[in-house]
């Protein structure tokens, strides 16, 4: 019976793919031009048809940072912080100045233009946007840059798909933009491929970010990270300068930024380093006042990757878990909508204590690795969705959740 049926079956399936009409691809090119005596960038985008989308309705923020908007079709602004562009037919281009350097209160950048290079988010370049596009249609989106007369090159998180050229590619998004880190320039470059990555650890010249080191310590803990996470980046830019940048980590889409002297292991025992590459590996993202969630597993994770990878003895271990408590012994609750550094701490010790909980209760067949897996499949995850994913996986009731920290 299996026989007779097996090629009917084939071509049923087959007449059934044929007759599914295929996306329309439509190419995006964002063009970015660098423009250090004026501090901006001189940002164009091309759609190669511009009737397949109805309209962009851009998020434009309210620090006035984009300015000498110039578009083919109708561009009108609605207030301050939002414009909205209605391509014409055929070839369409928008074009537009954006600032670069973005101080912060205490005098640092979280994103800045010397002479000699540039370090930024792609998510500033082209902000985020609203978008009515035609039904099948699919957009192939590509970055190219143009750079000033002697910077020699420029990385992205992205596939390189030729001189200064890259391949935007995002499924959770219907309108792929250059998101994560960019940093051009005048550079230095060490490279890996860690597991299934392409790491590249890049830094302007002069700047004194320690890049082999970076690599040294991720070499150490990436079989760890693969071995909890079920998916890792394709690749992976980590960029780094000194002062007068922000002095901490910020991951971003397949990428993160560490400032030149955050140490590799801080004293307390964690490492900011490895946090981020936490944040990057799980995307695991919050709502209904969840921060905790966020920040905490990837502290969670900041110290047990360096411990699973031979980086903590248990004595030095136990020493981390009576700083945290002692840091933390005010912390009443662990909701909030951003987690500071008592909150986080009070949220490892939680963490530690579930995954003690759960490994006892399954005779240590699970971990609290499968609460991260199954968070890692919700697009945000919700201090109740952690309770239930937690008890699922322990079995039953967890008395270490059953605490007034979550309520």
């Amino acid at each position: 019976m299996f026989q007779r049926f097996k090629l009917p079956l084939a071509a049923l399936l087959l007449g059934l793919s044929a007759s599914l009409p295929a996306a329309q691809r439509i190419d995006v090119d964002y063009r970015v031009r660098f423009l250090p005596d004026s501090d901006q960038a001189e940002v164009t985008v091309t759609l190669e048809r511009g009737e397949a989308l109805r309209y962009l309705d851009f998020s434009l923020g309210d620090q006035g940072y984009y300015s000498d908007f110039q578009a083919q079709g109708e561009w009108q602004q609605t207030g301050p912080e939002r414009g909205i562009w209605r391509p014409q037919e055929g070839r369409a281009q928008l074009s537009y100045r954006v600032k670069i350097s973005h101080p912060r209160d205490n005098g640092r950048f979280d994103a800045r233009m010397t002479p000699d290079w540039a370090l930024l988010r792609g998510d500033d370049l082209v902000p985020s946007a609203k978008i009515d596009v035609e039904s099948g249609v699919e957009l192939v989106s590509r970055l190219q840059f143009e750079l000033p007369e002697g910077w020699r090159s420029v990385e992205t998180g992205w596939p390189r798909i030729g001189k200064n050229r890259f391949r935007i590619d995002n499924p959770a998004r219907l309108f792929d933009r250059p998101t994560g880190w960019i940093l051009a320039g005048k550079l230095g470059s060490r490279r890996a491929v860690l597991g299934k990555t392409d790491v590249t650890v890049a830094a302007p010249v002069g700047e004194g970010v320690r890049r082999m080191d970076i690599l040294t310590l991720l070499t150490f803990v990436w079989p760890h990270a693969q071995a909890v996470f079920p998916r890792e980046p394709d690749k992976l830019l980590i960029v780094g300068a000194g002062d007068p940048m922000w002095r901490g980590g910020l991951s971003a889409p397949n990428s993160l930024y560490m400032h030149r002297d955050r140490p590799l292991v801080s004293e307390n025992g964690t490492s900011s380093l490895v946090h981020e590459l936490a944040h990057v590996f799980s995307r695991i993202s919050d709502t209904d006042r969840s921060d905790w969630i966020t920040e905490g597993v990837a502290e969670y994770y900041a110290i047990e990757l360096m411990r699973r990878a031979g980086g903590l003895s248990e004595d030095r271990y136990q020493k981390i878990r009576e700083q945290l408590t002692r840091w933390s012994r005010k912390v009443s609750s662990l909701r909030g909508e951003r987690a500071s550094g008592p909150v986080t701490a009070r949220a490892v010790l939680l963490l530690q204590d579930l995954d003690a909980e759960i490994r006892k209760a399954s005779g240590g067949q699970r971990s609290l690795d499968d609460v991260t897996r199954g968070l890692m499949r919700l697009d945000k995850a919700s201090t109740e969705d952690f309770v239930q994913i937690s008890e699922s996986v322990l079995g039953g009731p967890s008395k270490v959740l059953d605490t007034r920290l979550l309520r």
